[in-house]
């Protein structure tokens, strides 16, 4: 029905989280509709920040500078790290503005399902910033799910015996809750009543 560059469009579409098929062609339909004005600077913006963007060397953050923003700023209490599943996660804190430490963003969670073990994740970053002498507590951002909390406590049992708190967000979070999903307030809220591992 359509040219296969139409059908190319669309299939990369559908790719997107929350769009599926018919979605992906209405967008296509849409960006098609409005080449001048949506599609060819949308284009240009995204190879613009495909060439631009890169991880953080230090947390994983995504960022055009490295370090990121976040380990950059002097302003950040270097004593705190806050252990993240993903960049959209990371993003979530700050955007609640509850959290003034620094981050660390694991690129995923332990899963024996999925074939993730400790060496598919950027826990040895996190390992080496645990001897940092300025660091006394890591949160433990991570879902609440099976895999999430498998993943905390390896990484609680990874950090014994080093002079630094191990602490989880609060149970604010609802079991299967990701944070990108979140409102700020509950955000906020978990971030102040975290315990200890």
């Amino acid at each position: 029905m359509s040219s296969p560059e139409i059908e190319r469009l669309i299939g990369l579409l559908a790719k997107l989280p929350g769009l599926g098929p018919r979605s992906a062609r209405r967008a296509a339909l849409h960006l098609l509709k409005r080449k001048d004005t949506v599609m060819l600077p949308l284009a240009r913006v995204m190879e613009e920040t495909a060439e631009a963007i890169g991880s953080c060397g230090i947390c994983g953050n995504l960022d055009s500078r490295d370090p990121c923003g976040v380990c950059a700023d002097p302003g950040r209490d270097g004593a705190q790290i806050c252990v993240v599943e993903e960049v959209a996660d990371l993003w979530a804190l700050e955007r609640a503005g509850a959290f003034r430490g620094r981050y660390h963003v694991l690129g995923g969670v332990l899963s024996a399902l999925d074939g993730i073990g400790p060496e598919d994740l950027n826990l040895g970053g996190l390992l080496a910033r645990a001897e940092l002498p300025e660091l006394r507590e890591v949160i433990l951002a991570l879902p609440a799910t099976v895999d999430g909390q498998t993943t905390a406590h390896y990484i609680s049992e990874r950090l014994e015996g080093r002079d630094v708190a191990v602490t989880r967000l609060a149970h604010g979070v609802p079991v299967g809750g990701e944070l990108d999903y979140l409102d700020d307030g509950t955000i906020s809220a978990a971030l102040k009543a975290r315990r200890p591992v």
